[in-house]
């Protein structure tokens, strides 16, 4: 009989304010897709890293292919047929695509080889990548796309993903999905780590629920609904949302005729787009990645201040020309996309990055109140449940989805006036997301203005009032969310807002 591709057996891993992993055991078969499921810091990530050898285990063993092994390093994982896809992307920003590919594959190959060879699986898998482009000008979207690649063009035996699809479109899932089946009908064994649990249900064909660090359950996904996964993995189902009619106050984001040129090669040119949020609203921008939605909320957070006067306003004074920390002032708030680098700097502890934003723990001549600090860290760990090892527990050594309830807890526990959220659920477990949600609808009715950026349609419909489109660097009319569907989202995704309806579809279909 053929061996399992991989066996865990007893994998143990211990840091010094977690056990990370405790006594876990797995199997993946040939071409099975797998998946790994648990809430935030349940130990999914540093169980994947375990079998790509970027962590070592304390106890227990690894078998591939029915032999035992011990994987010293990446390198050694990738000549054994692993490959992994991080859900935080390992690419060097002043390098192109193909030169951040070259440098994990074999030196032997030329640039130009490396280059066709991006070109010709990007053909083959129908992903959208350009191998002469500077990752630093690319979406986030777009980065998981390069990282895919990277992983496929070693050929693996076992490809690991963890939360592939968090910046994709529901189009680009699609895609995806139709990738990883043709790879696990050709043998290749998938392990798949993701907090959408519908995407579980439609791909995988193996669970294993990590509880705290420990596995909890095994099932067949296709057999089981979101709610009785979502109660293996957090022990209770997701609280609903409560989201009551909008009471809407004074404009207090406004964005007139804001036209700006791209300022790279490969960005998008901002046209004419209008935009207002009111005081006790959500408003949601939906849109594909790489469609101008990084370069609109550098202009909102004061990231780009080329616009010209009065084309952006903050609580009624002009902020076109204001930087970031002036803005904040007016009681702007914003959370980035990027959680690292851009959201949190991934060396410092987390009570020394809630001074990226936040300064009432200094004291005058720039002094910083250390016990102060601390316990503002410490109340935004305990009010949005962030399992970390305390208020100086550094950036990097958070799971994404407790970074990212760190990262929005810290913008929304400062009562903004304004808020500006990019992908606020990216990465984020069920119960966590829900939570987020929540806070979100909170901060509204408490008379805050909230835009939303997001590429998750389902979770623009859950908490948005009203919603746009953005296309191509155009921004479409508001449409009430109750007059919204995923369908007219979709043809207005292909900036066909100015067609009649039954002409867009169409028009949709073909594109």
């Amino acid at each position: 009989m053929t061996p399992p591709r991989l066996q865990l057996a007893r994998i143990t891993k211990r840091y010094p304010a977690v056990v990370a992993n405790d006594d876990v055991s797995l199997t993946v078969l040939p071409g099975q897709t797998h998946a790994v499921l648990g809430e935030n810091g349940a130990g999914k990530s540093t169980l994947m890293k375990i079998i790509y050898g970027s962590v070592k285990p304390d106890a227990g063993q690894l078998l591939w292919n029915g032999r035992p092994v011990t994987v010293q390093g990446p390198q050694e994982a990738r000549a054994l047929g692993i490959s992994m896809v991080f859900q935080h992307f390992s690419l060097f920003d002043t390098l192109t695509v193909a030169e951040n590919v070259w440098l994990g594959l074999n030196k032997r190959l030329s640039l130009a080889e490396v280059t066709q060879r991006i070109q010709a699986k990007a053909a083959e898998y129908g992903l959208d990548v350009d191998p002469g482009r500077p990752v630093h000008t690319l979406s986030v979207g777009q980065m998981q796309r390069v990282e895919i690649i990277r992983a496929l063009l070693t050929d693996p035996q076992l490809l690991i993903l963890d939360e592939p699809t968090s910046v994709l479109t529901p189009q680009a899932v699609d895609k995806l999905f139709v990738v990883l089946r043709r790879l696990a009908a050709q043998g290749c064994s998938i392990l798949y780590i993701s907090h959408k649990l519908h995407e579980i249900r439609a791909l995988c064909d193996a669970c294993t629920v990590l509880r705290a660090g420990k596995v909890t359950g095994e099932c067949d996904p296709r057999r089981e609904s979101n709610a009785s996964l979502s109660r293996m993995m957090i022990g209770a189902e997701p609280p609903r949302l409560q989201h009551r009619q909008a009471r809407t106050g004074e404009a207090v984001l406004r964005v007139r005729q804001l036209s700006l040129p791209r300022d790279t090669p490969f960005g998008t040119d901002l046209e004419a787009v209008s935009l207002e949020v009111r005081a006790g609203e959500v408003v949601g921008i939906a849109g594909v990645s790489g469609n101008g939605q990084r370069e609109l909320l550098y202009a909102l957070s004061g990231e780009d201040t080329r616009a010209q006067p009065a084309m952006v306003q903050v609580a009624g004074r002009d902020a076109a020309r204001l930087g970031p920390a002036q803005r904040r002032a007016l009681g702007l708030h914003f959370v980035p996309e990027e959680r690292l680098g851009r959201g949190a700097v991934p060396t410092l502890g987390l009570a020394h990055n809630l001074l990226l934003t936040r300064t009432e723990a200094v004291a005058g001549g720039g002094w910083i109140r250390m016990g102060a600090l601390r316990q503002q860290a410490r109340q935004v760990i305990e009010r949005f449940n962030v399992r970390a090892g305390g208020p100086d527990a550094a950036a990097r050594s958070l799971s994404g989805g407790n970074l990212q309830k760190f990262i929005v807890g810290r913008e929304i526990a400062a009562d903004p006036r304004l808020l500006i959220v990019s992908q606020p659920t990216w990465g984020v477990d069920v119960g966590a997301a829900a939570q987020i949600c929540a806070e979100i609808l909170r901060l509204r009715d408490a008379g805050c203005a909230v835009l939303v950026v997001s590429e998750e349609l389902e979770e623009l419909f859950e908490i948005s009032d009203r919603l746009h489109v953005i296309a191509k660097g155009r921004l479409s009319p508001s449409i009430a969310r109750a007059d919204a569907s995923v369908e007219r989202m979709g043809e207005w995704m292909s900036g066909l807002w100015d067609r009649p309806h039954q002409e867009a579809a169409q028009e949709a279909a073909r594109v």
